[in-house]
């Protein structure tokens, strides 16, 4: 099984995320969202693999977020504009942003990682 995790190398969730996996020796293959974020065929495939809804995605709390008013935007967005936002902008994704190509996992609850990779 062959682990994927996309990552901000400054963001603290996703070193704790990093940490976990170390601790249970599972090798993981980390991207850079920022460097390389997921195409928009990669992020429709995650979203009908988690069964999540799109707005699970993004990182609301980002900067990024605010400054385009997507609180107010997303509602309304269709999925080719959310597509165009996500694939465009790494900083714009929930991170760390796992999956092995079954599986997905937005962001770290450690209770979701070991019950999901454990």
């Amino acid at each position: 099984m062959s682990i994927t995790m996309y990552t901000y190398p400054k963001c603290g969730t996703c070193r704790k995320a990093k940490k976990w996996f170390d601790d249970q020796g599972v090798a993981i293959q980390e991207i850079h969202i920022v460097e390389n974020p997921p195409n928009k065929e990669e992020l429709k495939k995650v979203k009908e693999l988690s069964g999540l809804e799109w707005k699970k995605f993004f990182n609301t709390s980002g900067q990024k977020y605010r400054e385009l008013g997507l609180k107010e935007k997303l509602p309304t967005a269709s999925e080719e504009e959310i597509l165009d936002l996500l694939s465009s902008d790494g900083m714009l994704i929930k991170r760390p942003l796992v999956t092995d190509g079954s599986s997905v996992t937005v962001g770290f609850k450690e209770e979701e990682f070991q019950s999901t990779w454990g």
